[in-house]
């Protein structure tokens, strides 16, 4: 699936083509307005991640053009323009969403996923792997019957412990991908977090699902 990103900052850029990339999504970017409606003029992505403050053409104006060109084009604002009036503009300009940053990239995921969804995407609403079942609509885990309460950061690092079973999770990506791209990896959170996920993860009787790697980070393991 092609995503476009239209963002100036390279570094920002390049820290959600990474992410979108490990979720499986092809992207492409634009650092510049004018770029942006020229690669449009080619091809039309599935989702545009739409920088407002961008050198050349605006992002206001790029929103405009799109909405003209494919009305039915999901557009996810990404900007540091967080005042309600920007927000408000945005949205009445045709964004399908409005993202401020800095951003939880667990959470715009979860947003890229709903506005696909309504898109008419086909999205799986939930994750399962052996026994442990996390339902993405409601954001509820449950594990051997058993229904298990997570809080919004929990959340997010379950599913993304589950969405690379067997792999091993340095804590800076967790840090960035859970956290937010400017997040201290060198800070002990996200210690802090797997702790309180295995409390709630591991029952009497079954076998622990998040592992240790030691000098590397964390990996989940099914059960």
């Amino acid at each position: 699936m092609a995503l476009l990103v239209v963002e100036d900052d390279p570094r920002i850029a390049s820290f959600l083509v990474k992410g979108l990339a490990a979720e499986g999504y092809a992207t492409a970017v634009a650092a510049d307005g004018d770029e942006a409606l020229h690669r449009l003029g080619l091809e039309q992505p599935e989702l545009v991640l739409l920088d407002l403050g961008l050198p050349g053409t605006s992002g206001e104006d790029v929103l405009r053009e799109l909405r003209r060109r494919a009305p039915a084009l999901p557009v996810i604002i990404l900007t540091a323009r967080g005042e309600v009036e920007d927000k408000v503009r945005g949205l009445d300009l045709g964004a399908t969403d409005y993202v401020t940053k800095p951003f939880v990239f667990a959470e715009l995921l979860a947003r890229v996923r709903a506005a696909l969804r309504t898109a008419g995407q086909r999205v799986p609403t939930e994750l399962v792997v052996g026994d442990l079942r996390l339902d993405l609509l409601t954001k509820v885990a449950w594990r051997a019957g058993r229904r298990i309460e997570l809080s919004p950061r929990e959340w997010s690092l379950l599913e993304l412990l589950m969405r690379h079973p067997t792999h091993v999770l340095s804590r800076a990506r967790i840090a960035n991908e859970v956290f937010g791209y400017d997040f201290d990896p060198g800070s002990n959170v996200v210690d802090v977090y797997v702790g309180y996920l295995r409390r709630k993860l591991n029952l009497p009787g079954e076998p622990p699902l998040i592992k240790t790697v030691r000098g590397a980070g964390y990996r989940f393991v099914a059960p």
